[in-house]
């Protein structure tokens, strides 16, 4: 299967953040990577630096836009001045899609900066689909939401975190960021198995994967991405290209980071499960 119409039917195989201790290797090595993802607020000024080295890699790379601060569940509707920043971020990179986290993050104009999780109700579910057409609408490109990693759940919640996952994406008509290592670290935390998730997940609707490494504590794992994948999460993983097909894959590696190497060689063991990769070379 090639790409989804969540991905404007690109095939995209496996790419890696793009990261700043990493700007010099891949600008004078060009190392052959299928694309990069850039965290899109990085990329909002208007000049500088961040933007001179991305028009550098756009040149040589695909890239995927991803979001920290869309904050889908909010109660309020999303923010405009936010929204034109981001669709001109957009017509620069060209990206096929954009994504960012099914979370709330502010209240009142005061943002957490934090990916918070949400109460699985029914009124958040039409409240979080509203957010996120409005968001596809104003972009003119297909969004994927990305389940994150939680440490506390709300007692009024009416569902689990994947049924809630499902009804919001059928909703607002959007495609799913399917970040298995934030599934593995929220079912170790609140006690489900990670595998009823992923298999509860519509696979047409899986546009995209996330992988990384977590760190654990004596009573509870933290999503830190600064390790590498491991087995439990490469079996999530697994378990979704069975249902899902050859959907884009990308590595996270954000706290200390290795050399370019170290990362895309970690990012490239998913070549093991993607098949159909070297036809479609």
């Amino acid at each position: 299967m090639k790409g989804s119409r969540f991905t404007n039917h690109c095939d995209y195989g496996v790419g890696i953040g793009l990261r700043i201790p990493h700007y010099q290797h891949i600008l004078e090595k060009k190392p052959v990577v299928d694309w990069f993802e850039i965290i899109s607020e990085n990329y909002m000024g208007e000049g500088g630096r961040p933007l001179a080295v991305l028009d550098q890699i756009l040149e040589q790379y695909r890239v995927v836009q991803h979001g920290v601060s869309m904050y889908f569940g909010n109660s309020e509707r999303p923010n405009r001045d936010h929204l034109k920043k981001l669709k001109a971020l957009t017509k620069r990179t060209r990206t096929p899609w954009v994504s960012d986290h099914l979370c709330w993050g502010s209240v009142d104009g005061r943002f957490t900066h934090d990916l918070l999780p949400m109460p699985y109700t029914w009124e958040a579910v039409k409240t979080t689909a509203r957010n996120i057409r409005e968001v596809q609408d104003y972009l003119e490109l297909p969004v994927a939401v990305e389940n994150v990693s939680s440490y506390a759940e709300f007692h009024l919640s009416e569902m689990t975190e994947w049924e809630f996952l499902n009804e919001v994406v059928e909703a607002a008509d959007c495609g799913i960021l399917l970040d298995v290592n934030n599934i593995y670290v929220s079912s170790r935390n609140h006690g489900f198995d990670p595998m009823d998730y992923v298999n509860a997940v519509p696979a047409e609707r899986v546009a995209q994967t996330h992988l990384a490494g977590h760190t654990e504590f004596k009573k509870y794992i933290l999503d830190t991405h600064d390790h590498p994948v491991i087995d439990p999460v490469w079996k999530l993983y697994e378990r979704t290209i069975q249902r899902c097909g050859r959907v884009a894959t990308l590595l996270e590696w954000d706290d200390k980071i290795p050399s370019f190497n170290e990362v895309h060689h970690e990012a490239l063991k998913a070549n093991r499960f993607l098949p159909e990769a070297a036809a479609a070379a």
